[in-house]
C-alpha cells in the first residue's frame, strides 16, 4: 500500500493531529495501527494491510491495553514497539480488585444503550453517564426496541431529563433506520462504543450499523420476559468498521457498576446541584440540613427533584469511598483505599 493510502486509511481510523505529535523523529519509521481486540496472550490490530497479530514480548501485560488504543510497531514484522497516549479512556473499577478494567479508548461517542422495558433504570443510566463525563467521551442514549414500546416517547422524556443536552435516540436496532438515525455520531474518522446491560440489543445495534456477515456478526441474546433481564453474549471487546465511515466497539453486557474517581463526571452529570453549591451558606455544606442552603432551597421551591438530590448524594458517597487517597510525604504519596 502506498504512503498516501496508508495516510488515508489512518485517518480513516481516527489518526489526528493528537497521536502524530506524540511520534518522536527517530520514530518516523514505525507503523502506526490501532488495537483491535486484546487477548490473555495477544493483541489483535486494524492496519492499512487488514485484520492482523501484534508480535509482542512474554513481557507485555495485554490487560494494559484497550481496544482502540493507538501503537507504533515495526513495519513489515509488527512487532510491538509502544502504545500512544489515550485520547479519552473509558474503564470501571471491578469490586474486589485493585486494578480498573479498561473498556476502550480513544473513543468519541459513547452509546449508552437499555431498552423501552423494565430493564430502563435511570439510577444505572447516570452512573453510566459519570463514567463517560469523566472519561471525556460524549454520551448518547440510544433507547431500543421502541418499535415495541407502548409509548417510547415517556422512556424518551425520562432519559434527556438525566442531563443538561443529551442527546436520546429511540429505534429499533435491528432496522437499516437505526444507521441514519445514529449518522451523526458514526461520520468519517469517528470511534463509538456501545455499553449497556446484556440482552438490550448492543450487539444488534453492531450488526446492523457494521452490516457483519453471518460468520463475523455478534451473537445476539433476547431480555427474559419475566424480569426485563438479558443473557451475556459478548464476552470481548472488538473494534468493527461502521458503513459509511466510523468505527464500533462493543463490550461486554454490565449489570452492576461500581463508581470510583469519577468525581468530575458526577458534577457534570449533576450540573444544576454543582452550580447551586457555591450559593450556600457554608462551604462545606452537604445539602442535608444545613440552613442556608441553596440546594434544599430548590427542592422546597420545586426547581430541583428531591429524588434526584438523593441519587447524587448516593454516588456521591459511592465514588468517595471507592476513591483511593494519596497519602504519605510531599513527593512521595501512595494511594491508599478508604476503609468500608
Amino acid at each position: 500500500m502506498t504512503g498516501d493510502l496508508e495516510a488515508a486509511f489512518r485517518e480513516s481510523l481516527g489518526w489526528t493531529a493528537f497521536f502524530a505529535d506524540q511520534v518522536e523523529p527517530g520514530e518516523r519509521g514505525l507503523a502506526a495501527a490501532r488495537i483491535a481486540e486484546v487477548h490473555r496472550s495477544r493483541l489483535g490490530i486494524a492496519g492499512p494491510d487488514g485484520p492482523a497479530t501484534l508480535v509482542i514480548s512474554p513481557q507485555v501485560v495485554t490487560a494494559e491495553f484497550a481496544v482502540g488504543d493507538w501503537v507504533l510497531t515495526e513495519p513489515g514484522t509488527r512487532v510491538l514497539t509502544r502504545r500512544l497516549k489515550r485520547r479519552t479512556l473509558l474503564q470501571r473499577r471491578v469490586e474486589g480488585r485493585e486494578a480498573r478494567q479498561l473498556g476502550a479508548a480513544n473513543v468519541d461517542t459513547l452509546f449508552i444503550v437499555t431498552s423501552c422495558n423494565d430493564d430502563f433504570n435511570v439510577a444505572r443510566l447516570e452512573r453510566y453517564l459519570a463514567l463517560a463525563n469523566q472519561a471525556g467521551t460524549a454520551p448518547v442514549i440510544v433507547l431500543t426496541k421502541a418499535d415495541l414500546a407502548e409509548d417510547a416517547a415517556t422512556f424518551e422524556r425520562e432519559a434527556k431529563a438525566l442531563q443538561r443536552d443529551l442527546p436520546v435516540v429511540s429505534l429499533n436496532a435491528r432496522s437499516q433506520d437505526a444507521r441514519t438515525a445514529l449518522a451523526a455520531w458514526c461520520r468519517h474518522g469517528q470511534t463509538v462504543a456501545l455499553i449497556g446491560s446484556s440482552g438490550v440489543g448492543k450487539s444488534s445495534l453492531v450488526n446492523t450499523l457494521a452490516a457483519l456477515t453471518a460468520e463475523r456478526s455478534q451473537e445476539t441474546g433476547e431480555i427474559r420476559e419475566r424480569d426485563a433481564k438479558g443473557r451475556h453474549t459478548t464476552t470481548a471487546r472488538s473494534l468493527h468498521s461502521i458503513l459509511g465511515g466510523g468505527w464500533i466497539i462493543d463490550t461486554p453486557g454490565l449489570r452492576t457498576l461500581h463508581l470510583s474517581e469519577v468525581g468530575e463526571g458526577i458534577d457534570e452529570l449533576f450540573a444544576e446541584i454543582t452550580e447551586l453549591a457555591p450559593q450556600c451558606r457554608f462551604r462545606d455544606c452537604t445539602h442535608d440540613h444545613e440552613p442556608g442552603c441553596a440546594v434544599q432551597g430548590a427542592v422546597r421551591a420545586g426547581t430541583l427533584s428531591a429524588e434526584r438530590l438523593s441519587r447524587w448524594r448516593v454516588l456521591q458517597a459511592e465514588n468517595h469511598r471507592n476513591t483511593p487517597q494519596l497519602t504519605g510525604p510531599r513527593g512521595n504519596k501512595t494511594a491508599q483505599r478508604k476503609k468500608p
